[in-house]
């Protein structure tokens, strides 16, 4: 399934569209599995009614494993959204050779290549993520035909070491074109922090306080099932 139709559907059911990412490492935080099975997680996140998964390839800073997102796609019939610094379409087709649902492509990054990758993307069936951080990278992002924008909260070129805060979303919210969905990602830990997210955008991409929370479940379920 595309990760678009999955938050639409899950917008249609009154529910809040979550895509929760599976993370194996934080810069900020380290081991983030904590002797878990990212399988296990996977499934814990389809019970609590997530319209998306996402995981984090890059093995640099957050310790992924490219093997290890095939199995995720495989094993879901959630859409799953790669997250990495692509730079090559190489990785592209792998991406929809491994059966992924999205795909991220950082428009800081990229810069003009943008919109050439998010084609390719399309080409090859999967939904493009473009992330955002400013309004000169929003003018990028306009500029390509991608089926969703988001705004990352927290700025990428500090690698997540910055706290990051969900009013961002807010500031550059109305930048963002009406025909593409909109997802806000990171920095978000509380149901406050979602109302305000979900205010001007359509899905949050939520890790962190989902990997740390004691009953992740629950947790999960409470943002997913939240009355805003």
């Amino acid at each position: 399934m595309r990760m678009t139709n999955s938050i639409i559907k899950t917008k249609n059911k009154n529910l809040n569209p979550i895509i929760a990412e599976i993370k194996v490492h934080s810069p900020k935080y380290g081991d983030m599995l904590k002797g878990r099975d990212e399988l296990n997680i996977l499934k814990i996140y389809e019970n609590a009614g997530a319209a998306g998964i996402s995981y984090i390839t890059d093995k640099k800073y957050f310790n992924g494993n490219f093997d290890m997102f095939k199995k995720i796609c495989t094993s879901s019939e959630l859409p799953v959204l790669r997250k990495d610094f692509i730079t090559s379409k190489d990785e592209i087709e792998k991406t929809a050779e491994a059966e992924g649902g999205a795909i991220l492509i950082i428009a800081r990054l990229l810069k003009d290549k943008t919109a050439e990758f998010v084609d390719y993307a399309l080409e090859h069936g999967l939904d493009t993520l473009v992330e955002v951080h400013n309004k000169e990278e929003i003018d990028i992002a306009k500029d390509t035909n991608t089926t969703m924008i988001g705004v990352n909260n927290r700025d990428i070129s500090k690698l997540e070491l910055d706290d990051g805060t969900v009013s961002l979303t807010e500031q550059l919210s109305d930048l963002i074109p009406k025909n593409v969905i909109f997802v806000s990602e990171s920095g978000i830990g509380s149901i406050d922090d979602l109302r305000l997210a979900l205010r001007y955008a359509d899905a949050a991409l939520i890790g962190t306080s989902f990997m740390k929370a004691k009953n992740m479940e629950e947790f999960v379920k409470s943002f997913v099932e939240a009355k805003l």
